[in-house]
């Protein structure tokens, strides 16, 4: 990995950012490469499936450390690996700070073009799809917390590579609850939401308690 990000280094000044829609550069295809083709994958019984944050890296940003905390309390961490997928592509959380991933600024709900967000769906399908097939023997179990293009790219990716998602989060019956009786900048809302992460918290500690004694 450290020859990879040392080739990979960015020629910007400090404090800049790529903005031009990540999924469409060759530096996000490069490191997707590199991910399917050359990263070993830490073996874990689970994987969690998370997006892209808008702040970098993504740990710092406010809906990932709630989320993390979430995590933290209800499973034992030796047991989780969390996925970072959207407009990033896909990527391994412990990558999380390798070129370009931490240097981009990009977001895809204020987006009205709708081939850029057709684009999007098309190529992160296929990325998701190539990270599923990557890592089939890898995980036991797969959860996913997502909402909007994201979790539709994670339900055609997994359909695509036929590897199943054993989870997703929030359920379709919170997103309709939401929509129907919120008041939010996007339709879905945020997956900050008190009511997605209450949900969210209950589901964890539900699939927790129905795992074999082996895997707890």
């Amino acid at each position: 990995m450290g020859d990879q990000k040392k080739q990979a280094e960015p020629k910007i000044s400090q404090g800049s950012f790529l903005t031009d829609p990540p999924f469409y550069l060759a530096e996000f295809e490069k490191s997707y490469r590199y991910i399917i083709d050359e990263y070993k994958v830490p073996q874990k019984d689970i994987a969690i499936f998370m997006p892209c944050a808008v702040r970098k890296p993504y740990s710092k940003s406010p809906s990932h450390q709630l989320i993390r905390s979430i995590l933290a309390q209800v499973l034992d961490p030796s047991r989780y690996h969390v996925i970072i997928f959207g407009t990033c592509g896909i990527i391994p959380a412990e990558l999380e700070e390798m070129y370009p991933y931490a240097h981009y600024h990009y977001m895809l709900g204020k987006c009205k073009d709708q081939k850029v967000l057709d684009d999007f769906l098309r190529i992160e399908t296929e990325r998701i799809a190539g990270y599923l097939n990557k890592t089939r023997c890898v995980y036991k179990y797969r959860i996913g917390y997502c909402i909007g293009l994201f979790r539709e790219a994670l339900i055609r990716g997994s359909t695509q590579a036929e590897v199943p998602i054993d989870i997703i989060l929030p359920t379709r019956d919170m997103i309709d609850k939401v929509i129907e009786e919120g008041d939010c900048i996007f339709e879905e809302g945020s997956l900050s939401m008190d009511e997605y992460l209450g949900e969210f918290c209950d589901e964890l500690i539900r699939f927790r308690n129905s795992l074999p004694a082996a895997s707890e």
